[in-house]
């Protein structure tokens, strides 16, 4: 086991939920692990580097130290971070923190999730990072004028939901974890000029609508083609009857959602289900694809056919489909091509055997892998439009 996993363990055990307090609850649905610890650090003590257009930033000392890490913050002090983004020194924290959606957490939860770190959470005495921007950039007083712009309108502990009928509350529910401490906008929702997400909430079109993440492209979970059950599996096993989930994704899994509740992954599925399906953008579809290319079938058959199977369909639990596969069929084939470029694995969660592909880079040319792309993307009735070489060779020769 991984020293992250390890760590992982030892916070978040895997007891029932009734033996859990509502702050570790929260912490887990917040996946406040994922930023805030380290490969091979204490559990929530930081250092942990993410890549900005400014420059590199790191993930601070969460752990109730007294001197390197929140220990001296009171409640009004927490909240402030946590919803506003203000440090208790008074500067601006990075929106690589999503506070812009944990400002829509109840006061209840913030309040639960500040116990749980102040009593429950080793300190760690643990020096915070320097992050790594060039000193003209490095400013704080224009994130404050960042958040009068973006953030400032999002109301505390308030949702935007339109929900009706027999599941109206779960729906609620759904939205209050997906909108608030899951933060799955974060991801899945397209990023503006400022780096602002283009939406908050299901009032806006653009939210979850789908965007690239660390050279993966996080789908639309808007008019997702799954059953509520197929949602919950993903979200607590990391692999369902036909998908199953590889890609910065898995992080979240194992570290967060295969922790939810039953009746919380159900209301999350509810909430899903309730976007309409948007009517795709007219895309010209190369014909040459829908002709399925007699060489990238060649090579499907050899390399893929056995595990996917000559028809894509997969086998239930186990290999998924690539038929109406979200990520074979995304405007974007970035997360397609890096999963047969490098392999790819399901998430580490409690009661699975992880389920591995291995990677054909160094094995197919660019050429191959972009005709066996091309061949899924355009067989089955998936009718994606077609990758290029450019798009194959970019993510091929990273780090060369």
């Amino acid at each position: 086991m991984k020293p992250i996993l390890a760590a992982i363990t030892i916070l978040f055990s895997a007891s029932s939920f009734a033996a859990v307090s509502q702050g570790e609850y929260v912490a887990r649905a917040s996946d406040c692990i994922a930023c805030h610890t380290v490969d091979g650090g204490q559990a929530m003590a930081g250092g942990k580097k993410f890549a900005t257009p400014v420059g590199d930033i790191y993930s601070t000392n969460i752990t109730p130290d007294k001197t390197h890490g929140i220990g001296n913050y009171s409640y009004e002090d927490f909240e402030k971070a946590v919803r506003q983004g203000i440090a208790k020194d008074g500067h601006a924290l990075y929106p690589a923190m999503p506070y812009p959606s944990y400002a829509k957490m109840t006061d209840e939860d913030v309040k639960a999730l500040y116990d749980y770190f102040m009593k429950d959470v080793t300190p760690a005495a643990t020096a915070n990072k320097e992050n790594d921007i060039p000193l003209l950039l490095s400013a704080r007083w224009p994130l404050r004028v960042w958040n009068g712009l973006f953030v400032d309108d999002v109301k505390s502990g308030g949702v935007v939901v339109d929900a009706s009928g027999d599941n109206a509350e779960k729906i609620k529910r759904g939205a209050y974890l997906v909108q608030g401490p899951g933060h799955c906008g974060a991801c899945h929702t397209p990023r503006g000029i400022a780096m602002q997400e283009k939406g908050y909430d299901d009032s806006s079109p653009e939210f979850l609508s789908g965007a690239m993440i660390d050279g993966w492209y996080a789908p639309s979970l808007r008019g997702m083609n799954m059953s509520t059950q197929e949602v919950k599996d993903l979200l607590s096993k990391g692999r369902s009857q036909h998908h199953a989930i590889a890609g910065p994704m898995g992080e979240v899994v194992t570290q967060s959602t295969q922790y939810l509740t039953d009746a919380d992954l159900e209301a999350i599925a509810l909430y899903i289900a309730n976007f309409k399906p948007q009517k795709p953008a007219a895309t010209p579809v190369n014909t040459a694809v829908l002709s399925q290319p007699s060489d990238g079938k060649t090579l499907y058959m050899r390399y893929c056919s056995t595990c996917h199977s000559p028809d894509g369909k997969g086998t239930d639990y186990n290999v998924p489909s690539l038929v109406g596969n979200s990520a074979v069929m995304a405007k974007d084939p970035s997360s397609l091509i890096r999963v047969i470029a490098d392999g790819a694995h399901t998430p580490q969660t409690q009661g699975t055997i992880p389920f591995m592909m291995p990677g054909y880079k160094g094995i197919l040319s660019d050429k191959e892998m972009t005709d066996v792309v091309n061949y899924v993307r355009g067989t089955w009735g998936n009718g994606a439009p077609a990758a290029t070489e450019a798009e194959v060779k970019k993510i091929t020769g990273e780090g060369k």
